[in-house]
């Protein structure tokens, strides 16, 4: 028998609450969202737990990092997320460092404007780019081994910003088949196809028992 971390409300629904390996509050909500109802998602620092540094060489290896880092110290289910932005003519950079493409306090304006620097001139041809999403579980379900899911999202490098939605390169990733760009979708549509929205749907069954 495992133990689960369940709050039942006055109409007796139980809720798990789950821990995110991040104090990124745009994550965050997004992965409540897609969760849904049934979890609670909460952030490390509700347990005072700094940053954990991202030493990783891919995105596999960070989100596990971050989540048997956080799950080491409180030992209850945890997720981590570790995310990013792969430009093929950019040999997939920014990938891992999509956050800090800039410098390690650059906003999401000094990431979009670097990358926006980098792509001038470079023909619509060959701006192909993909969002990749890797989430690692520990914990849950009694499993103290990591269990990984996979999310992506394929487009293309549009040449100016669009849209005011979202965050991060939102108003600079177009969406392949719709042609708009991430920011443009409001939160319903980009919760329908992105690539944390996939790697979500994967872990929200497993959290259930539906695998």
């Amino acid at each position: 028998m495992y133990q689960t971390y369940l709050y039942c409300n006055v109409n007796f629904v139980c809720i798990e609450t789950i821990v995110l390996a991040s104090n990124n509050l745009n994550k965050l909500e997004e992965i409540q969202v897609l969760l849904g109802s049934q979890f609670s998602v909460i952030p490390q620092n509700v347990f005072d737990i700094s940053p954990i540094e991202e030493t990783g060489v891919n995105f596999e290896e960070n989100a596990l990092l971050k989540a048997k880092s956080v799950y080491d110290i409180i030992g209850r289910p945890v997720i981590a997320d570790d995310s990013g932005l792969e430009v093929a003519v950019l040999d997939n950079q920014p990938g891992i460092y999509s956050r800090r493409f800039a410098g390690n306090n650059a906003t999401d304006d000094d990431n979009i404007e670097k990358l926006l620097r980098k792509m001038h001139k470079i023909p619509l041809a060959n701006r192909a780019a993909r969002f990749r999403c890797v989430i690692a579980v520990l914990g849950a379900r009694g499993v103290d081994q990591p269990v990984m899911f996979q999310g992506e999202w394929v487009g293309y490098i549009a040449e100016k910003r669009v849209g005011k939605n979202g965050f991060g390169y939102d108003p600079i990733f177009v969406d392949l088949e719709s042609n708009r760009t991430a920011a443009e979708l409001n939160a319903i549509e980009k919760n329908k196809i992105s690539h944390r929205a996939k790697a979500i749907q994967s872990l929200k069954s497993y959290l259930l028992g539906d695998d």
